[in-house]
């Protein structure tokens, strides 16, 4: 039998915000000490992630930010056409300061502030968590720029992302604000349903690996938002029964999942080569688990 109304409704509601946004300050407070290296430097600090979006369930520990310079960018200007293209090179410089360098600045403050907490991640610097704190992921990472125009310096335009590289060497560019945006707007225009079933779906897919029905990784909470980002806003709502089943059924039922989109329209959802999008084989995973799931709860 499907899963109930009350059940759907207890795994929709939020996660506690209360720590998380302690957590935050204290980071935030840590970050902009006048004595760090990058002091000097211009740069964005802010919440991505579940409780950046409101989307947080209980099971949600860490709290994730994004240390973005400014000072330096790196950019994309595979979408200028070649007249723009070399007016874009004549006129741009080399910085002095790199991505590394800013990384490695964070890396050793961040030591400073939270002595034996701190460990140097893949793609972020992770803080531990203490009495009064969470779990902290620090994304230290470079304004990203992809070009739709270049005349000059005053005559341009672009799209505004951020840029690391992992450990392993690997670029990764995402655009966390809009995706943050897009969700808020995707919220409004659901009357309010979009983000609580985010919630049930977090906390299904949670259920659905303690259970075995679904392996730990296959589902990421990201790509879940950007799966359910794609419905349709006429699916949402009246209970949640019917907008969960709807909406699974919709992607279930989808002609073409390769133009389903990331919940920042920068990307589409499912491309094999990318380190910011979902494989194919995985969400099919996802949908037999959750119609397995589904009946049997």
């Amino acid at each position: 039998m499907p899963i109930s109304e009350s059940q759907l409704e207890t795994w929709a509601h939020q996660g506690a915000v209360a720590q998380s946004k302690d957590t935050y300050a204290t980071i935030r407070t840590a970050l902009q000490d006048s004595s760090a290296p990058y002091a000097g430097k211009s740069y964005d600090l802010f919440l991505q992630g579940s409780y950046c979006n409101d989307t947080n369930v209980y099971a949600d520990s860490d709290v994730d930010v994004i240390m973005k310079l400014n000072s330096i960018f790196y950019h994309d200007i595979s979408d200028l056409p070649p007249d723009e293209q070399a007016l874009y090179n004549a006129a741009r410089s080399s910085a002095d300061y790199s991505a590394d360098d800013f990384k490695n600045a964070v890396f050793t403050h961040l030591g400073r502030k939270f002595p034996s907490k701190i460990t140097s991640g893949n793609k972020a610097i992770y803080i531990g968590a203490d009495a009064n704190r969470r779990e902290t992921d620090v994304v230290p990472c470079v304004q990203f720029r992809r070009y739709l125009r270049f005349r000059s310096w005053t005559d341009n335009s672009y799209i505004e992302g951020i840029t690391f590289w992992s450990n392993g060497g690997t670029q990764i560019i995402n655009y966390p604000k809009q995706h943050s945006e897009n969700c808020t707007r995707k919220h409004q225009a659901t009357l309010q349903w979009f983000k609580p079933t985010v919630r049930i779906l977090k906390n299904m897919r949670n259920s659905m690996v303690s259970k075995g029905y679904l392996a730990k990784g296959i589902a990421p909470s990201y790509f879940l938002e950007g799966m359910l980002y794609n419905v349709p806003n006429s699916v949402f709502g009246k209970t949640y029964q019917a907008t969960v089943a709807n909406a699974i059924n919709w992607v279930i039922e989808c002609p073409d999942r390769s133009k389903l989109v990331c919940a920042n329209e920068e990307y589409y959802l499912l491309y094999d080569d990318s380190p910011v999008t979902w494989r194919a084989e995985n969400l099919q995973k996802y949908l037999d688990a959750v119609l397995r799931f589904w009946d049997s709860y």
